[in-house]
């Protein structure tokens, strides 16, 4: 019975996903580049992206990266909903308890999160403009807790690392709620909760951002993954979903109009929270059209995406002031260079570590 996505689909959207994140993580600081609305909303935002878009010149694609590559994280979140259905409701596993679950989930993020937050500080360290943490943020962020202390944006430091602790909050969501009520109704009302949150912030960012570092601005791209894990099963359904998905047409169709969407939702506060769906749409798409070729370099870039991840806000620290301002793509090619070959190291070291046991 054919998967609807494949596993070495996955680890390609994986790939996809990573490099659009450190893009991101490092475009955004570049003097003169457009700044994304991702934990917070601003019109003006968008409306600068309009402007370099009706006024392209060759920083365009640095603009693009800065404003939507975050968007590689809820690609992630959608998979993490879809791998937890496949391992724990339709693998061959038996009921896991909470306890050994929270475990389990908590030590295999920390055996990947450790290495490079050992290695970030160390660097931040002997730089310029050292990050000084509180004993209590250290926990924090030790814990996967960092994100509900206030400011998140100030505390959790380097920044992408926040992504640890929603998974954490999502998994444990999942455990608690997703995995005991399996009604399609459930995850659908915990998204239209969550985004009706999300929605009654439009005046108050400060909560806004609050809500969207943590798990309430990413239960949609998370639900969309139980969702379809879950109900594209049978192997009827399964046989004709696979038929759509090898329709070069129908998904070409899918890949332009989830990318003309993606710029349409993003241009207002209430249709902005559903971007991460066309994304995820689009990165689908995308990759089930790449040639062999590319594939296989996405499959790579996936299987090291961990890796890359925890590594990649070093390597920024060192490369992005002396290319803050001129210069840019020789600065974002070395960056870029850097982060493949040491996270390829990196994750050497990571598979060194024991893994915990479920």
């Amino acid at each position: 019975m054919k998967e609807l996505l494949t596993r070495n689909e996955c680890t390609a959207m994986r790939g996809v996903a990573i490099l659009a994140i450190i893009l991101h993580n490092y475009t955004h600081w570049l003097k003169g580049i457009v700044r994304e609305n991702e934990y917070t909303w601003h019109q003006e935002k968008f409306d600068q992206l309009w402007q370099v878009l009706l006024n392209p010149d060759a920083l365009l694609p640095l603009h693009l990266f800065s404003f939507f590559g975050h968007y590689g994280v809820p690609v992630f979140l959608f998979l993490s909903g879809y791998g937890l259905v496949k391992k724990y409701e339709q693998g061959s596993l038996p009921e896991v308890g909470v306890w050994r679950f929270v475990r389990y989930n908590y030590l295999k993020l920390f055996r990947i999160f450790i290495v490079g937050f050992v290695a970030f500080v160390m660097i931040d360290a002997i730089t310029p403009n050292m990050h000084r943490y509180l004993w209590t943020e250290v926990v924090g962020m030790l814990g996967m807790f960092a994100n509900f202390f206030e400011n998140p944006s100030r505390v959790v430091w380097p920044g992408p690392y926040w992504y640890f602790s929603i998974t954490l909050q999502l998994y444990i969501l999942y455990r608690l709620v997703f995995y005991r009520w399996r009604h399609w109704g459930v995850i659908v009302g915990c998204m239209v909760v969550c985004w009706v949150w999300q929605l009654s912030c439009a005046d108050d960012m400060v909560l806004l951002e609050r809500l969207r570092y943590n798990l309430v601005g990413g239960v949609l791209p998370f639900g969309i993954g139980l969702f379809l894990a879950r109900h594209t099963g049978g192997q009827e359904r399964c046989v004709n979903i696979a038929h759509h998905l090898q329709n070069v047409p129908a998904l070409l169709c899918s890949l332009v109009v989830a990318t003309a969407l993606v710029f349409y939702l993003s241009s207002g506060f209430g249709l902005w929270l559903f971007v991460p769906v066309m994304i995820i749409v689009g990165t689908v798409a995308l990759v089930k059209l790449m040639p062999a070729q590319v594939l296989t370099y996405s499959i790579w870039l996936g299987g090291i995406s961990a890796s890359m991840f925890v590594i990649h806000p070093l390597v920024r620290k060192v490369f992005v002031r002396p290319y803050l301002q001129d210069d840019l793509y020789a600065g974002l090619l070395l960056y870029v260079t850097a982060t493949i070959l040491l996270s390829w190291l990196f994750m050497k070291v990571i598979q060194k570590i024991p893994s915990p046991k479920l």
